[in-house]
Formats: structure tokens, C-alpha cells, sequence
């Protein structure tokens, strides 16, 4: 009785799934047809000379595959799904540096003439007359912004709730930033059903002339680029950062939406060997990026304290480092300075993202040309919100203050690729380039300390296998070259008394990517070299690594992940943007800003995720057992 229960609830399960694609006759086929069942267990565990045990992730995923027969006017018609579920035990292995047990006391840099000590503790600052209460924003469970990166060193700094946000609640933000404990270990168990990685139908339609429509309509992954670490075209889907940074592969890190494409395939004509045009309409609610979440191992950029710390200041006050005067900690009380709230679109049609791609081969040359309209994955900090002067109480707007509300702005995209394969040099060639309207960055000239600008990125890459004869005499290695770039163009920066003012992103940029992979042993031991260097910011990752094939369905992969070069960067921390005049004055215009500045909070921008992770060395160890 249980096995027939089961196999109700399982042909129910995929007549729901045929019925909500349109395609409701399908989903009792489903159950009549040959599955192929196919997928692994894999356990990562990773070590941090700074943190100890900074993975123990252990994951088992499921894909499920079935051709159908062809139904009335459609033809071709298959189901996948794939199902993922992790639980991530540092969190509970590692509870002192990640979980329950994160964060302490602190104290705060106060370099001011009347502290011979130097420092303060969270709540000894000097008070403002409308100040904080040390008992709603207590001195425990807290590290200081950037201290795993930096020291202060005359910059500013204030307390960050580490602790997930069943256990600290402080500083989450609704519906953006505030994981739980099991968020955290288990990572697709959550509303939004993430354990769901990929569940679409394929099926095609024949038109009169010969041409095919292929459709892809349900939860998927919609790769644009030709291109991978870093994306340029390819940025329909979201990307979690919080399992490996910018290091796994996008395949893995790419969180896939509910999505239907349509592809017309034309085929070959008078002048292209091959015509296409693709639609896609990502219908489902907007999702940014997982930027990690303060007391977790991996925060790209360390964005994520940032955002903690300041939504804590705006919620209960806090004490900051050399603020007054720019050298004397300073203890603010609630709603003065900080983020509000984040501005999660909500679904609407007009929130919905569309693109169309067109693509094609001419000769050794395949391309594409593609347009999107989507909303920015990446926050930005948008200032002038009603916020209290600390001095006087009184509530009103105030420009260059440092309160903001989060919020996703609309982007606009265009671009195109190319990929050329040279006979003569056994070698393919890779260009893609996008160019968006509608970014926001911040920028400390503007009143509401930010601006919007137009972004041009492109990439350039080239891949060639190359024997090394004193290596290995019987196969080549992979050589896999990458140069991004990025351009600003409405960038803004100017040198003031006591610095730079203006937008911390640098005008342009270049990343370089280097993969080098060989194999041995009729292709099961492979080892690979992976570097990454940022040329702005003067910081370099190297992650070696080792793949050995102990059968089909075992393989182990050990490697490290080491950083190297600068790391955290100086900029403006708007100190002296004066937006209490006369209180706050040095001397200059209301809002004129004289430019002292700091590491944070902007000077991760300058950094760039290779070295804001300067202190994030890893060995790491994988093992994945396929079936």
C-alpha cells in the first residue's frame, strides 16, 4: 500500500509539473516512461590557516531525465530535474569562528588628544546629545568591520554582529540579509525551494517553412556568455557567492529562476551557416545575488559586515571609530546614520527581465547579439532618507549623510560575442563585450552619495592545447587565457584638502585569468593551475589543484587557494562631508567635503574581491562519488 502511495504522489507530482507548462496531457505520460537516474554525494572540506575549518559541506544532488513521445503538434519533448540539498557542518564544527559561538567583546580605535588609551569600548565613545543604549546594542557577539582584512589605522570602524540572525538578530535586514542557522547549513531548504536546482520541459515545434521553435520553459540556468569566473553577457541568473566566492564553477554557483525560452532555429540560408534567434522571459520574483551574510565564510567583498554593521547602526546606534573631529570615537544613536531597509522588488510584470539573443555561424565564426532588460543583481546604497541629527534631534533629510535604503535599480543591456577558431594556430579565439545603462555606484560628490553611470565590460580569451613533449608525450595541455576589462564612464573623482572624493570604483579595470590543466594515467590524475590577478587593485589568487580518478564513480580533488599582493585600500569615508553644519564643520561649506578617508567603507571597491580575501588561504579537499 506505502509503494502504491508513493507512485500516486510521485505521478501526481509530474502531472502538476506537465499541467503548469501548458503541457497537461504530458504529465501522465511522464510516469509511463523510462527515467534516467543519474547524480553524486560530494563532501568539501576546507581549512583556513586564519579560521581553522572553514567548510564542511557535504551535498547530495539528483537528475532525473525522460524523453517522451511526440504529443499533437510537438515533438521532441523531454523532462529534467535536478535536485540538490547541502548541509554545510562548520557551522556547528566551527561554532566559535561561524556560528552560535562567533564575535565578542571589541574595542574601537580613538586616536583622538584626549584618549591616551587609544581605544574605547563598543558604547565609550564620545556621546552625542541624543545618543544609543549599550543594553539594546551590547557589546558581545561582534567583531570589528574589516578587522579579519585590516587594522583601522585612523580610519573608521564600528561594531558587527557576527552571529546568524536566530541567534543575533541585529543588523539582518528583512528579506535580504538575515539567515538563520539552518539557512546556513542548509542552504537549498528555504522558501523560495532552492533544493529545486533545474525542473524545465524541452520540446520543439515545426513551422511551415521548415524552421523549428524549441521551447525551454521551468526552472533553469540561461547561459548568454562564452566566458567563465567573471561575467559579462552571462547575467540572466543570479549568482551565490557564499559558497566559494568568485572560485566554484557558475554551473554550481548560478541560482536558477523560472524562466521560458524560445528559440527559433532558422538553420543555414544564403549568407550564415546557421541562424537563430532566441527569446527569454525570466517571469520569476527578482532575486539578487547571495552576497554571504556577516559571520560566514566566504562575504565577496566582505560587503555583507558592511551592510550588518550599518543596518545595526540605524536600528540601535553603536559607537564609531575616530569620527569627531575625524579622530575621536563617536557614539550615535539610532536612525542618525546607517541603512534603513532594503527595497526588494516585488513581482509585477514590470519587474519581470526579458532578452533576445540573436546567434549564428559564418564560416569559423559563430556570434551573437544580445539585448536585456533586467534589475541590477548587485545593491546599491541610495542616501537622502529622513535620518535625526544627532546634535539637535530634529528629523529631516540631510545631504551627504550617511543613511541609505537599499534598492536594485533597472539596467538596461546590450552587447555580443564572438568566438574565431584559427587552423593555423590550433587555437579558438573568444571576444564579448556588453555595454549597460542604469548602474549605480557609489559616489561622494553626489548629495545622495551616489550616481549612476554607463558601464562598458568585454573580455577577451583564448584557448590552445600544447604538447609538452618532456611532460607528457602522449597529450596535450589545456591552455585557457582570460583579460576582463571594465570601464566606467560617467566616473567622477576629484583631490580635495585631505583626499580623493568621488566614486571609489576605479574608472577602468582588468582582470587576467590563467588555467593551465594536463592529464596522465590514461586521464585519471589531472592537475591544474588557475590564477587570477587584478591589475588596479595589485592582488593575485593561485589555486592548484589535483584531480585523481579513483573509478567512474570516484574522484578526489585536493588544491589550495592562496591570495598574494595588496590588500584593503584606502577612500573617502565622507567624515568630513560636514552634513550638520554647523556641527560637524571643519571650517568648509555645508556638504563640501574635504576627503578624509580610510579603509572602510569604500575602500573594498578599490580592493576588489581578490583582495578583500587576502586573509582567506585555503587547503581545501573534495571528494564526489558519482551514480
Amino acid at each position: 500500500m506505502q509503494r502504491t502511495r508513493r507512485k500516486q504522489l510521485h505521478t501526481l507530482g509530474l502531472t502538476l509539473v506537465g499541467g503548469a507548462l501548458g503541457l497537461s496531457p504530458l504529465g501522465a505520460a511522464l510516469a509511463e516512461e523510462e527515467t534516467r537516474i543519474t547524480g553524486f554525494y560530494e563532501n568539501a572540506t576546507y581549512v583556513r590557516d586564519s579560521a581553522g575549518l572553514s567548510k564542511f559541506r557535504n551535498t547530495v544532488q539528483v537528475n532525473a531525465d525522460r524523453a517522451l513521445d511526440d504529443r499533437g503538434l510537438f515533438r521532441n519533448i523531454k523532462f529534467h530535474g535536478t535536485f540538490r540539498g547541502t548541509y554545510d557542518g562548520v557551522y556547528d564544527l566551527n561554532s566559535s569562528e561561524y556560528g552560535s559561538g562567533a564575535g565578542g567583546s571589541i574595542m574601537l580605535e580613538d586616536t583622538g588628544a584626549l584618549n591616551p588609551a587609544g581605544a574605547v569600548p563598543h558604547g565609550g565613545g564620545l556621546q552625542l546629545p541624543n545618543t544609543f543604549d549599550p543594553a539594546r546594542n551590547p557589546n558581545e557577539g561582534m567583531i570589528v568591520l574589516g578587522e579579519n582584512l585590516h587594522k583601522t589605522r585612523g580610519g573608521v570602524g564600528f561594531g558587527v554582529p557576527v552571529r546568524p540572525c536566530d541567534k543575533d538578530s541585529r543588523g539582518c535586514i528583512d528579506d535580504y540579509l538575515d539567515y538563520s542557522s539552518n539557512d546556513l547549513r542548509f542552504p537549498e531548504f528555504n522558501e523560495r525551494l532552492d533544493f529545486i536546482r533545474e525542473l524545465y520541459m524541452d520540446f520543439d515545434h515545426d513551422l511551415p517553412n521548415g524552421d523549428i521553435v524549441s521551447w525551454r520553459v521551468g526552472k533553469q540556468q540561461v547561459i548568454w556568455g562564452r566566458t567563465d569566473l567573471f561575467r559579462v553577457l552571462d547575467v540572466i541568473n543570479p549568482v551565490d557567492f557564499s559558497r566559494n566566492n568568485i572560485y566554484d564553477e557558475l554551473e554550481d554557483i548560478r541560482i536558477p529562476m523560472w524562466i521560458a525560452k524560445a528559440d527559433w532555429r532558422m538553420g543555414a540560408g544564403e549568407v550564415f551557416d546557421d541562424l537563430n534567434l532566441s527569446f527569454v522571459w525570466n517571469f520569476d520574483k527578482f532575486r539578487p545575488h547571495n552576497l554571504g551574510q556577516c559571520g560566514t565564510p566566504n562575504s565577496i567583498l566582505d560587503a555583507a559586515c558592511f551592510f550588518r554593521g550599518m543596518n545595526n547602526l540605524w536600528e540601535n546606534g553603536g559607537t564609531v571609530a575616530n569620527f569627531a573631529f575625524g579622530d575621536t570615537a563617536t557614539d550615535f544613536g539610532p536612525g542618525q546614520i546607517g541603512i534603513r531597509k532594503a527595497h526588494m522588488p516585488s513581482w509585477s510584470l514590470s519587474n519581470s527581465q526579458f532578452g533576445v539573443k540573436l546567434e549564428g555561424v559564418y564560416g569559423d565564426i559563430g556570434f551573437s547579439l544580445n539585448a536585456l532588460t533586467y534589475r541590477s543583481q548587485l545593491p546599491s546604497l541610495r542616501g537622502g532618507i529622513p535620518a535625526q541629527n544627532g546634535f539637535t534631534g530634529e528629523t529631516a533629510v540631510w545631504p551627504y549623510l550617511i543613511a541609505f535604503d537599499i534598492h536594485f535599480p533597472r539596467v538596461n543591456l546590450i552587447g555580443g560575442s564572438l568566438d574565431y577558431y584559427s587552423q593555423g594556430l590550433d587555437t579558438v579565439f573568444r571576444f564579448e563585450v556588453a555595454h549597460t545603462e542604469g548602474e549605480e555606484f557609489a559616489n561622494t560628490l553626489e548629495s545622495r552619495l551616489f550616481s549612476e553611470s554607463n558601464v562598458t565590460r568585454y573580455v577577451i580569451g583564448a584557448d590552445k592545447n600544447i604538447f609538452i613533449p618532456w611532460l607528457n608525450q602522449n597529450r596535450a595541455f589545456l591552455f585557457s587565457g582570460q583579460l576582463f576589462g571594465q570601464h566606467i564612464h560617467e566616473h567622477e573623482v576629484e583631490r580635495r584638502a585631505l583626499g580623493k572624493v568621488g566614486m571609489p570604483d576605479w574608472e577602468q579595470n582588468w582582470i587576467a585569468t590563467l588555467l593551465i590543466k594536463g592529464w596522465w594515467m590514461n586521464d585519471r590524475l589531472s592537475p591544474q593551475l588557475l590564477a587570477a590577478h587584478d591589475f588596479r587593485a595589485q592582488a593575485t589568487a593561485v589555486a592548484p589543484s589535483v584531480e585523481y580518478l579513483f573509478s567512474d564513480n570516484l574522484r578526489v580533488i585536493a588544491g589550495a587557494n592562496i591570495k598574494v599582493g595588496r590588500g584593503a585600500r584606502e577612500f573617502d569615508d565622507c567624515r568630513s562631508c560636514n552634513p550638520w553644519h554647523p556641527q560637524t564643520s571643519a571650517g568648509q561649506p555645508a556638504g563640501y567635503n574635504l576627503g578624509l578617508g580610510g579603509y572602510e567603507p569604500l575602500g573594498r571597491f578599490r580592493a576588489g574581491p581578490i583582495g578583500m580575501a587576502q586573509k582567506e588561504d585555503e587547503l581545501q579537499l573534495t571528494l564526489r562519488y558519482s551514480f
